[in-house]
């Protein structure tokens, strides 16, 4: 295998296994020698790709952003993108390790030694982008200010996907962002435009 592919693999690896480790118990419960053993490599290898383990945490809070599609977001920002994308996020806490690694280390970036990157500010930008179009189109209230909607839909996903872990295991995470919305759109939309926009997310996969 050439050295560039098992570099990759063992990156990957590496990823992979903090991502379980974070997703389970935590920045602070997660020990680099319990996530060598499950990557099934060398600490020379972990320290090849990653000099800490605060270091190994800001990559997956970074890579969350590729993951949840906020790079495509912004090429086609929009009220109802800011509705895919809430729901896009909460499919991804359901499926995948790695998304669900980030968001609690997010949450739980204080306990850093070194702090994380600023993921809140990253995506409360990420949803003023798209508010700041829905706006120009006609499609929020003349009075609505787009970045205290974007903070308050930032955290009120976060409370939401954290209560939905907590009494059900996020089983009933789409239903929970679908009633936000739900409860949101009549307040900040004009009513002649409401019926354009869907709370569920207008992409429906099969789960």
């Amino acid at each position: 295998m050439p050295r560039q592919e098992r570099a990759e693999q063992t990156r990957k690896a590496i990823l992979d296994a903090a991502a379980s480790r974070f997703d389970e118990v935590g920045f602070l419960g997660a020990s680099l020698s319990d996530i060598l053993a499950e990557a099934g490599v060398t600490k020379g290898a972990l320290y090849f790709h990653f000099r800490s383990k605060e270091e190994l945490a800001d990559a997956l809070i970074q890579e969350q952003f590729d993951l949840s599609g906020t790079g495509g977001l912004l090429q086609a920002p929009g009220l109802q993108s800011a509705i895919d994308w809430s729901h896009g996020m909460a499919r991804g806490l359901r499926t995948d390790v790695r998304v669900r690694a980030s968001i609690r280390l997010v949450i739980e970036q204080g306990s850093f030694i070194t702090p994380a990157g600023n993921a809140y500010k990253e995506w409360i930008d990420v949803a003023d982008a798209c508010f700041i179009a829905g706006k120009a189109a006609g499609d929020l209230r003349k009075e609505v200010v787009t970045n205290e909607l974007a903070q308050f839909v930032v955290s009120s996903f976060t409370g939401i996907q954290l209560s939905s872990q907590v009494l059900t295991g996020r089983t009933d995470l789409a239903e929970r962002v679908t009633f936000m919305w739900s409860l949101l759109l009549p307040s900040i939309v004009p009513p002649r435009r409401v019926h354009r926009f869907d709370p569920a997310g207008t992409q429906h996969p099969a789960d």
